[in-house]
C-alpha cells in the first residue's frame, strides 16, 4: 500500500502519513521493505522447523554460525524443551539432510535436533487490524 493510500485509510493528510512514516524508521519501529516471495516458485519448495539443543556456553557464536549455512532464513533462540528454532528452507529432502547431518550437526555447539517439515504456510499481515 503507497503512503498516499494509508494516509487516505486513517484519515491523516499525506504530509502527516510521510512524517509518521519517517518516525517509525527513525526510531528503528520499521526496519525495512521487502518483497514477499513464494519460496516454492523459486526452487525451494521443502521447508522445515529445525530444533535445537546447544551447549550452554556458545550461545553468543550461535547466529553467526547459523547465518553461513545455506537455507537458513531465521533462527530464533526459544524457551522450553528445545534451545532454539531455524527455519530452512531446501531444493528437496537430500539438500535438507546436507544441512542437518552435515553442516548443522558439524557444529561443535549443537547437542541435538528434531526435524519438523512443514507442509502448508500461511501468513497473516498482523498490521490490517492495528491500521483499522
Amino acid at each position: 500500500m503507497s503512503v498516499n493510500e494509508v494516509a487516505t485509510h486513517v484519515h491523516v493528510s499525506r504530509a502527516t502519513a510521510y512524517a509518521r512514516l519517517e518516525r517509525l524508521r527513525g526510531s528503528g519501529v520499521i526496519t525495512g521493505f521487502g518483497a514477499d516471495v513464494d519460496p516454492a516458485k523459486i526452487g525451494l519448495p521443502v521447508t522445515a522447523l529445525i530444533l535445537v539443543n546447544l551447549e550452554q556456553r556458545n550461545w553468543p557464536s550461535v547466529h553467526d554460525a547459523l547465518g553461513a549455512i545455506p537455507g537458513v532464513e531465521w533462527s530464533a533462540f526459544t524457551s522450553g524443551t528445545f534451545d532454539m528454532a531455524i527455519l530452512v528452507r531446501m531444493k528437496d529432502v537430500q539438500a535438507l539432510r546436507d544441512v542437518v547431518l552435515v553442516q548443522l550437526h558439524g557444529l561443535k555447539f549443537v547437542k541435538s535436533s528434531q526435524t519438523v517439515f512443514l507442509l502448508d504456510e500461511e501468513r497473516w499481515d498482523w498490521t490490517r487490524g492495528a491500521l483499522g
